[in-house]
């Protein structure tokens, strides 16, 4: 099992949008996205202004933040969530996702790869391109749909359309990590999307929606994996579900300060109990995101890809 030395990233990438809504391609799959009638320019606006505030509270922190700008042709409503199509791991790889809906595939693109290597002096030393499947119809949706214990060498799943058990098989072979796939249920006995939707790994803790896997073998060899790996469990309800309190992420800045970002959202429906815990971690961000959950049915997490590539040294 390959380890590396790092759980939490101290940059990350986020993709401000230009024409962000409700994607009626995701929305099959999507429980969480909800429509209702409200001007797109509105809808635009309300994101992209939430969309700054995110950006402005992490870079207040000391916390690295690349921004890219979505590009209005082609229309891709979700670039805003750019962890579905990229990940990126310490040794220099880059991986590219394949992705169930046909307008989120061109939201992949070489010039962003290119400006991480160029201009911001990361190493890529190779890029592994898994969106061949699409061709199959089949899916593993990046950081969606997997949620990496880096530390650990675990690769965590949850089986779903969006999700394809073959190409995960694939993927943990390639970065020699252990994979612990599960189904994972929303209470109407629904697949859930995504698997950061139900869980989210930091060093020390992982918040999970444990009675969303109903089938206790399951859930039992995830619970006693986490904490095998040395975290502690936050073990999330589906209303804190529901409001995203599983799609957190645990971050450093330039200090090596750590922190936690979630939605206000998730932050409301958070006990006191579990705050502390979460605290205990880190210094907890919450982030006020009302319209990008409601439209996109993403939040802080979805909206955040982690950069693990090494810095490019430079001879003196």
């Amino acid at each position: 099992m390959k380890k590396v030395s790092g759980q939490t990233a101290n940059a990350v990438m986020m993709i401000k949008p230009v024409k962000f809504g409700y994607n009626e391609e995701t929305a099959i799959s999507n429980a969480f996205q909800q429509k209702e009638a409200l001007a797109t320019e509105q809808i635009q606006s309300q994101a992209a202004q939430e969309f700054d505030e995110f950006v402005a509270l992490l870079r207040q922190h000391q916390i690295e933040v690349l921004v890219f700008e979505d590009i209005l042709d082609p229309h891709t409503p979700d670039a805003v969530f750019p962890n579905n199509w990229i990940s990126s791991h310490e040794d220099g790889t880059v991986i590219l996702y394949p992705m169930m809906a046909a307008n989120r595939r061109l939201e992949r693109r070489k010039d962003i790869i290119d400006s991480l290597q160029n201009i911001y002096h990361f190493n890529v030393n190779q890029i592994v391109d898994y969106s061949h499947h699409e061709q199959q119809g089949r899916y593993l949706e990046g950081t969606g749909s997997v949620v990496f214990d880096y530390a650990n060498g675990v690769a965590y799943a949850n089986i779903s359309d969006r999700t394809e058990r073959s190409i995960l098989e694939e993927l943990c072979e390639m970065l020699q990590y252990e994979m612990i796939d599960f189904r994972a249920v929303d209470k109407q006995g629904k697949d859930i999307y995504h698997t950061n939707v139900v869980m989210c790994i930091g060093e020390a803790f992982a918040t999970i929606c444990l009675q969303a896997i109903p089938e206790e073998t399951e859930r039992q060899r995830v619970k006693d994996k986490l904490l095998s790996g040395g975290h502690e469990i936050v073990d999330i309800n589906y209303e804190q579900l529901y409001a995203f309190a599983g799609n957190m992420l645990q971050v450093r800045n330039t200090n090596d300060e750590k922190f936690i970002i979630l939605s206000r959202a998730a932050y409301q429906q958070l006990s006191d109990e579990q705050l502390d815990v979460l605290a205990s971690n880190g210094k907890l961000l919450p982030v006020g995101i009302p319209t990008i959950e409601k439209f996109g049915g993403g939040s802080v997490r979805c909206m955040v890809a982690a950069i693990h590539l090494p810095k490019r040294s430079f001879d003196v």
